[in-house]
């Protein structure tokens, strides 16, 4: 199991910004791939956005070109920077394997986006 910690989120007005980091506890966080997961009030967990252990990244259509995915393996943490925030970005945000497969998900961290 490698745990994870979110950190990072908060109440921001629509247009804001933020930056939530993950850090993981184990070595298999620096070459596996990895992505930011989010849960609205209502809604199935979605996929958001991915980065390969190569760091090449990838993004559901509904925040490309608005958040950024990035890893820093020698410190086994995760970055995802928020930019144009938006109302329906409202959720807990969890990081994680992809696939998860078995992994258990952290505590999440709370982004709500509203003026």
């Amino acid at each position: 199991q490698v745990q994870l910690v979110e950190s990072g989120g908060g109440l921001v007005q629509p247009g804001g910004s933020l930056r939530l980091s993950c850090a993981a506890s184990d070595i298999i966080f620096r070459i596996s791939p990895v992505g930011w997961y989010r849960q609205a009030p209502g809604k199935q967990r979605e996929l958001v956005a991915t980065i390969s252990g190569g760091s090449s990244p990838n993004y559901v259509d509904s925040v490309k070109g608005r958040f950024t995915i990035s890893r820093d393996n020698a410190k086994k943490t995760m970055y995802l920077q928020m930019n144009s925030l938006k109302p329906e970005d409202t959720a807990v945000y969890y990081c994680n394997l992809v696939p998860r497969g078995r992994n258990s998900w952290g505590q999440g961290t709370q982004v709500t986006v509203s003026s």
